[in-house]
């Protein structure tokens, strides 16, 4: 789907001013099984990006239907934030969201986590012969109504189909630019000595849904956090918080997130288990699989490293959102010690143990 994609094949189709007026009407629409021939260029391509992808994504930078989007001037000081992304979650379709919803909140996530405000995504489809195409459907519309609540436009992608058994029905690549403001810096290298670490939310949630879903014990209680952060992140900002950094716990969640700051500032983080944000159904379902809710991925939490004077007025801050309401204060940093682990997590009775970080695969094909 990109410019290239939709320019070749809509110049095949006819005039584009008569394509554009069709195309705001007409809800979209997908076929019942993808193609090899979807991602040839031909006729089929051009049914796929006219009928799905221009419905869904229409704005007036893909509507140029050019080799590239243009984009506006970016505001005078500001300094664009670029990231990238890829994501194979297995199933695509989960309680809470779908991987086409998921691809675009974690790519809005990368950049709010950054510091900065999310303006343009790339979004870049890899199929598998024979996939339903009512799956493709729900990941568009998915994408679709993530990039609403974020308030950012899809402006560029690409469709790729690959033969039947080489693939996995649907992979997705994304690129996202975002602006960080004048005078606003947040990064690992702020982050000292007597820090507080809030997160935004319960943990684990994403990981524990993906993984019940594949072992058929999902139920009510357990859906994906999957959302886009920036709404939170701009609140903290516009309320003066003096936020330090900011990284959304997903891969190896909150565990692997703490070793790479530790690593990274030399500092050491401890945890306090009695204030960690874990709901019940997640609990149970580690406790079954083994799995250690520390280490689950979530896809709509944020970690926030601010000074001490400031935990109480963030927190505020996020517990007056509904994204945030479930905020706390989950642990601190204190100088390295060379006979103490980097992570570690203190219990109610005052004892505390190391956190390692995860060996081996972890939890594979989870975002």
């Amino acid at each position: 789907m990109n410019s290239t994609t939709f320019s070749r094949a809509m110049a095949r189709g006819g005039a584009l001013g008569n394509e554009r007026d069709q195309l705001k009407e007409a809800p979209a629409q997908a076929p019942e099984r993808i193609l090899l021939a979807h991602g040839s260029g031909g006729r089929l391509t051009q049914e796929l990006v006219r009928n799905l992808f221009l419905p869904a994504f229409e704005n007036p930078q893909l509507a140029a239907l050019s080799d590239a989007a243009v984009l506006p001037e970016l505001p005078v000081g500001s300094r664009p934030v670029l990231t990238t992304d890829a994501f194979v979650v297995d199933p695509p379709i989960f309680p809470g969201g779908d991987v086409g919803y998921l691809s675009v909140c974690g790519t809005v996530n990368d950049l709010s986590v950054a510091g900065a405000r999310p303006l343009y995504l790339t979004w870049a489809l890899v199929l598998e012969e024979g996939t339903e195409g009512e799956l493709v459907r729900c990941c568009v519309e998915g994408a679709q109504r993530a990039a609403a609540e974020a308030g950012i436009a899809i402006v560029a992608g690409d469709t790729k189909v690959v033969p039947r058994g080489k693939g996995d029905r649907i992979y997705i690549t994304t690129a996202g630019l975002g602006i960080m403001p004048p005078n606003r810096a947040v990064g690992d290298a702020r982050i000292a000595p007597g820090d507080v670490l809030l997160v935004s939310g319960p943990v684990g949630d994403h990981g524990a849904t993906i993984m019940a879903c594949r072992h058929e014990l999902s139920g009510e209680a357990l859906r994906s956090d999957c959302a886009p952060l920036n709404g939170l992140t701009e609140a903290l900002f516009s309320a003066g918080i003096d936020v330090h950094a900011m990284h959304d716990p997903t891969r190896g969640g909150v565990v692997t997130t703490c070793h790479e700051v530790a690593q990274r500032t030399g500092l050491r983080i401890v945890l306090r288990e009695s204030a960690l944000p874990v709901r019940p159904a997640v609990l149970a379902l580690c406790e079954v699989l083994g799995l250690d809710p520390l280490a689950v991925p979530c896809e709509g939490r944020a970690l926030i490293w601010v000074p001490e004077g400031e935990a109480e007025r963030a927190l505020a801050v996020l517990h007056a959102r509904g994204d945030g309401r479930d905020a706390a204060r989950i642990g601190r940093l204190t100088a390295a010690s060379t006979d103490r682990a980097p992570v570690a997590i203190v219990n109610a009775l005052g004892v505390e143990r190391p956190l390692d970080l995860l060996s081996g695969a972890g939890l594979p094909r989870i975002c």
